[in-house]
């Protein structure tokens, strides 16, 4: 529905309708071109937000987010209970992106409402836009709303829904995201397992790893960032089996994941929320273990669970990455190239 504001005045707005039809409670308003000066968390959202974080879920999607400040709200109250996703909806936030990125977890393109207050041509570059944006600063990012929007009725999607759910992965995008289709819709296993196909399609497409690689950046000046671009170099000119990073914040694993590696990445953690939340993020296979206890031991596990997890075989060579002194929230800065052994490996 659209209707045009002809009066304002303190209490009321006067407006007259240009498409019609029925309006039922609790819908959404949207105000194109306008930033609102009100907080984007009412009271409500603030207890519901409570109530989510003492449950332990892993993400909390933030959304109708317009500035920094309200990623900044919202990370207070969680306290670091939960990794916070600014849904990129309105068109205000584009205008701070990369400010939002800074304090945001990770971005979602929401396009339904991004589409509501944009002209419908103008959501796709953004979605670019705001993907790139996310890969750029080693953040995780979403692709939403009407993925396969034919399938809340239908037990199969249109053509053009594929294309678009294989650009969103081609993009490089960590996640993409169904919503009505498996929320309300009559094929839920159908729209999952659809969505599931098309990714694994493309990632097997021989144009795939081309577009990924293109699109690579740099890494960032910090000694992290460049441990992740040296490790996954290595990896793809020694053709190692697997790269190995131990991470407790979930950093280093998002840094690795970043470099977008030809080669497997195996985040190792001793904390069950750090290992959930890395779930999300693109190319990690999560694996919960113990701290090491000094490096040998930190050799011998990586290699012990490369074998274990079907990454590498007896004979082959990963390269881990890891924090010394062991056990230190962000501080990469260690390479260790190890063969794998029958027993864990046996040499470097």
């Amino acid at each position: 529905m659209r209707v045009e504001i002809i009066n304002v005045e303190f209490d009321r707005l006067t407006t007259r309708v240009i498409f019609g039809g029925t309006l039922s409670d609790r819908k959404g308003v949207n105000l194109p071109d306008t930033v609102i000066p009100i907080p984007a968390l009412t009271a409500k959202d603030r207890s519901d937000l409570e109530a989510a974080a003492e449950a332990g879920v892993d993400w909390i999607a933030l959304s109708f987010v317009q500035r920094p400040d309200d990623v900044a709200e919202a990370r207070k109250l969680i306290a670091g209970r939960a990794g916070v996703m600014a849904k990129i909806e309105k068109p205000a936030a584009l205008h701070c992106l990369d400010d939002i990125l800074e304090i945001a977890d990770g971005l979602m393109v929401a396009r339904g409402d991004l589409g509501v207050e944009l002209p419908l041509e103008a959501v796709p570059g953004k979605q670019k836009l705001i993907t790139r944006a996310a890969r750029r600063m080693g953040k995780p990012v979403i692709v939403a709303t009407q993925m396969l929007e034919s399938m809340i009725v239908e037990p199969v999607p249109t053509r053009a829904e594929v294309s678009d759910v294989a650009t969103a992965v081609y993009e490089g995008a960590d996640a993409i995201m169904l919503s009505a289709e498996s929320a309300t819709g009559a094929w839920p296993d159908k729209a999952v397992a659809t969505m599931d196909r098309i990714a694994r399609e493309v990632e097997r497409d021989s144009l795939y790893r081309g577009i990924i690689t293109a699109q690579r950046y740099e890494p960032q000046a910090t000694s992290a960032d460049a441990i992740s671009g040296a490790a996954r170099t290595i990896s793809e000119t020694l053709k190692l089996a697997a790269i190995v990073c131990f991470t407790g914040s979930g950093s280093t694993g998002v840094r690795m994941s970043r470099e977008r590696p030809e080669t497997p990445v195996i985040a190792l953690t001793p904390i069950p929320a750090t290992a959930r939340r890395l779930a999300l993020v693109w190319g990690l296979h999560c694996v919960l273990t113990e701290d090491a206890k000094d490096l040998d031991d930190m050799v011998s596990r990586a290699a012990r669970i490369a074998v274990d997890e079907g990454f590498a075989e007896p004979g082959q060579r990963i390269i881990i990455t890891a924090g010394v002194p062991l056990g230190t929230p962000g501080a990469t800065n260690m390479l260790r190239i190890a063969y794998v052994g029958r027993n864990g490996a046996t040499g470097n």
